[in-house]
């Protein structure tokens, strides 16, 4: 809409450098194509509508408009439930289009930091090689060591905070193609008018297109929607990637450091996580390797009939390597080709790759009236055929041919093989110990598993493991979960002898307690051969501990201690390089005792195992299971890893990439490789340059941050889980129950079918805070621990200048304090309190939100006595910017919920009325893009 967008900015003009100024021309642009869309299709009543009640709520959030609350509610009473329909869509999708013109906004200033030549950014893959360079003697030999070792990989996860449909996100995507080309290509009057007839069209799909899902998202539906980001990303800039890295240090050495090993791979739980998702059958298993093995053969035979196409060298032009004769031996023998053997080659590479898809079961057409070829046996067989080409190349004068397409035609067989994407397998620890006590009775007549002492399992374990047989069939007295745990690890076993072990190298085991939960699912891999014994035996899949709880957390180094204590648990680990890999929970541990609280635990935790596995030799490489939001230990990946410990990232880190963040960093390529990149330059920068400063600091820093946490524990406890009334408060004022009924995912939202809070998954918990815009999870509990630490002993001034010390010294501090200042920037207690009105007891009300309100005053407060600053987002204009540009659009959708949530729990259950709520809440999400 264009009136209402420029006043959106006039607000804040003198705040807003001239180089935003395309932005705000996109955001109108945009705004007046959907401002225009709504009048054609809802009519100019509908429009004024939706304006009158954003002006309205622009009054309320920055102007502080007393009477706006009552003028806003009696409007939202007023709407028809067709006239809510339309409010939601119109502000849903005025949100989303704000997004695009941001993301194209920000690869637009990058760009023109490029194009300017100004000095590489932080985070960039350029800046980390350059500070490695010029602080390493022999950098040559520290990167080429850095790069054999470095594993560097973002999970993929189905988490139910992905609203957005594919067909929506294929229209923001069409969207931003043709707004990307009115911003970098000069167009003539005529391009420029079908861009724009191109943008209507679009943006007129985008309206009547259905925004939710008729029924819920199955996992085969997760599956599809999470290979989609291969095509978009993935498959074309990982290499691109690479290339950029050996090129940069051709550059800086004169010399060029080969990347054998591929180091930054893309990894997948989707189909193979079922904790807690009973959906996840071996069927569904197997059908995601499936899935995604032709994904990956497609791309290959695509790529290589375009190549092949190109390819017109003639031999009477161009000599060829002794290799590739030997290949030519077996191409097809064309007459009006006969002189040109790569061509000839690259129909044989395909013909080969089509019958490799056919051998593992895919649908495949055959483009080609070649002859059947023999199957590739592996990708290796795969990579050699084009090693010999490229090589031929640059031997005979064609080394420019044998970069670009085919360099990265080479890499992405490497890093994607004919697998795509590891597939890690994950179940709860309980899950596990029920079928191995169904095992235990079925092998010993016994019945007393769970009454033997931990000890005694421990020793039967092991003794079993080195003495089973594999099991053949699964008997039919066994329990259902039994029975589908069993059949699972068999599908895991035949997906290795059909796809090779890559295809899924890891098993995760929730809730890990202790040792006994290691050996169990040891026991349970030996069922199916999937533990080979002998002398050394084998393990087959990495047996990965997940810590998630508090007191996990606290216990992990110990369970370490003694399971590295065990010999023959030393064995398997020799099997599989002497590397134990460990997973860190961030979202039930902030659950579980709160924001400060869980940091502080992981950030020990890593100390903890760094000097235990130190101490047995043996390799650690830590997986941190981060959300999208702070509360969920989401935040930027970047300054996230530099604040890790010293010692525990080591060159390996995995990280899991959850919800609608997905989407948000991966969808468009460009965004998609600035953020894959800030993973390699923050790793490369952890480890191999050390940018914890704290050094001796840590015996004051230490005891400081154990004392805040300990404070922030008691107080974020005392609320949650000791408070009378609390459940019945979160409960009524977020609408998780009506979240059940939206179609987001796959999982349950409870791993137990129950309401108590302990039961609740972290992530329902965390989307709801933010969708009542208290974002309760990332902040509550700071301000309590802060003003006790500062006034204890009456040490007032020493208390608060340890802790503004640490701030400007200790990156694990300044990152701590930079996610909450976003949180509570995203925090909007105004709003909050019309959730808060939902709550039918009024002294439950007003006593726990006052509370809630007097600990989000008491925070900012500490926050800016620590930092120095005096506004929110001080040292991030960027984001400031970005949040200021979007709740215009998003504080009315919350209006609208609470008015919603009103009439649907008054007993206006109308499919309407539940409808809007569903689009409320895809549409908060879309707009606060980190809310799961």
């Amino acid at each position: 809409m264009n009136d209402v967008d420029s006043e959106n900015y006039d607000v804040s003009t003198k705040l807003v450098n001239d180089k935003d100024l395309p932005l705000r021309e996109d955001i109108r642009f945009l705004g007046r194509m959907l401002g225009d869309t709504v009048r054609e299709q809802e009519g100019d009543n509908a429009y004024e509508l939706v304006e009158n009640i954003r002006q309205i709520a622009i009054r309320f959030r920055r102007e502080q408009d007393l009477t706006a609350r009552p003028e806003l509610e009696a409007i939202l009473k007023q709407l028809s439930d067709k006239d809510s329909l339309s409010v939601v869509r119109a502000f849903s999708y005025f949100s989303l289009l704000s997004n695009i013109a941001e993301d194209v906004h920000h690869n637009r200033r990058r760009r023109a930091h490029l194009r300017a030549g100004s000095a590489p950014q932080a985070g960039s893959v350029t800046l980390a090689l350059d500070r490695v360079l010029e602080s390493c003697s022999d950098a040559r030999t520290v990167l080429t060591d850095f790069f054999k070792k470095a594993i560097i990989s973002p999970v993929l996860t189905a988490h139910p905070t992905e609203v957005q449909r594919r067909s929506i996100l294929d229209c923001q995507l069409a969207i931003e193609r043709l707004l990307k080309e009115r911003a970098w290509t000069e167009l003539t009057p005529n391009e420029l008018r079908h861009n724009e007839e191109n943008q209507r069209a679009t943006i007129q799909i985008l309206w009547q297109t259905r925004m939710l899902r008729p029924t819920r998202l199955s996992v085969y539906d997760e599956i599809e929607n999470g290979l989609a980001y291969y095509s978009y990303t993935f498959l074309s800039e990982i290499p691109y990637i690479y290339a950029k890295i050996e090129d940069l240090l051709e550059r800086r050495l004169a010399s060029d450091i080969p990347l054998v090993t591929s180091f930054l791979r893309i990894g997948s739980w989707i189909g193979g996580d079922r904790d807690g998702n009973p959906f996840v059958t071996h069927e569904v298993m197997l059908r995601a390797v499936e899935r995604q093995s032709a994904v990956a053969l497609d791309y290959y035979i695509d790529v290589v009939q375009k190549i092949g196409r190109s390819m017109s060298l003639t031999e009477r032009l161009v000599e060829v390597s002794d290799e590739v004769r030997e290949l030519l031996a077996t191409a097809p023998d064309i007459p009006n080709r006969s002189d040109e053997p790569y061509r000839r080659i690259f129909l044989s590479i395909g013909a080969r790759l089509v019958a490799t898809a056919k051998k593992f079961g895919h649908q495949v057409l055959q483009l080609s009236t070649e002859e059947a070829k023999e199957p590739y046996a592996d990708s290796t067989e795969f990579i050699h055929d084009l090693d010999a080409i490229i090589q031929s190349l640059k031997q005979h004068k064609s080394s420019w041919i044998a970069r670009g397409a085919l360099r990265n035609l080479r890499r992405a067989a490497d890093v994607f093989g004919f697998h795509l994407a590891p597939l890690d397998m994950r179940q709860h620890s309980k899950i596990h110990e029920q079928v191995v006590v169904e095992l235990f009775e079925y092998y010993t007549g016994r019945n007393d598993y769970l009454q033997l002492s931990e000890a005694e399992r421990i020793d039967w374990l092991l003794l079993e493991i080195n003495r089973l047989h594999p099991l053949l069939t699964i008997p039919s007295e066994f329990s259902e979960t039994a029975q589908s745990e069993l059949h699972i690890l068999q599908c895991a076993a035949e997906i290795h002898r059909r796809f090779g072990r890559a295809t899924m190298p890891n098993y995760i085991i929730s809730m890990t307690t202790g040792v006994i939960n290691i050996l169990e699912v040891a026991y349970l891999l030996r069922q199916v051969d999937l533990l080979q014994i002998g002398d050394p035996p084998q393990l087959q899949l990495n047996i990965i501990p997940l810590f998630e709880t508090i007191s996990d957390l606290q216990s992990c180094g110990e369970i370490m201690d003694q399971l590295f204590s065990i010999p023959y648990y030393r064995k398997l680990l020799s099997s599989v390089g002497s590397v134990q890999e460990v997973m860190l929970g961030y979202s039930d541990s902030n659950k579980d005792g709160g924001f400060i609280a869980s940091n502080w635990e992981i950030y020990k935790a890593e100390i903890t195992l760094t000097k235990v596995f130190a101490k047995h030799q043996i390799g650690l490489r830590l997986f941190h299971g981060r959300g999208g939001t702070v509360g969920r230990g989401g935040g930027p990946s970047y300054q996230s890893i530099l604040a890790q410990p010293p010692g525990s990232v080591n060159g390996q880190i995995r990280v899991t990439e959850q919800g609608e963040v997905i989407s948000s960093k991966y969808a468009e390529p460009e965004i998609g490789r600035r953020n894959l990149e800030t993973l390699v330059a923050a790793t490369i920068e952890a480890t191999l340059l050390g940018h914890d400063s704290i050094g001796t600091n840590s015996d004051r820093y230490y005891p400081a941050m154990n004392k805040l946490a300990a404070v922030s524990f008691a107080a974020y406890r005392n609320l949650v889980f000791e408070t009378p009334g609390f459940k019945q408060f979160f409960l009524e004022s977020t609408p998780i129950r009506e979240m059940a009924g939206l179609h987001i995912g796959s999982r349950p939202p409870a791993r137990r079918n129950s309401d108590a809070i302990e039961d609740l998954r972290a992530i329902p918990w965390v989307f709801s805070w933010s969708q009542s815009r208290m974002m309760l999870p990332g902040w509550y509990g700071f301000g309590h621990a802060v003003e006790a630490f500062v006034n204890q002993d009456n040490q007032n001034e020493q208390g608060l200048a340890l802790l503004q010390e640490m701030y400007q010294k200790w990156p694990f501090m300044q990152t701590l304090l930079s996610n909450m200042d976003m949180v509570l920037a995203k925090t909007d207690m105004g709003i909050a309190s019309r959730y808060a009105g939902l709550v039918d007891d009024v002294a439950l009300r007003e006593q726990i939100f006052g509370r809630i309100q007097e600990e989000r005053v008491r925070s900012e407060k500490w926050l800016f006595a620590i930092t120095g600053h005096v506004e929110l987002l001080q040292d991030n204009p960027t984001l400031s910017r970005s949040i200021r540009n979007r709740t215009p659009y998003i504080d009315p959708l919350n209006h609208l919920q609470v008015e919603l949530l009103r009439r649907y729990r008054s007993g206006e259950d109308s499919e309407e009325v539940k409808r809007s709520i569903h689009l409320t809440i895809n549409g908060v999400t879309a707009g606060l893009r980190n809310s799961g």
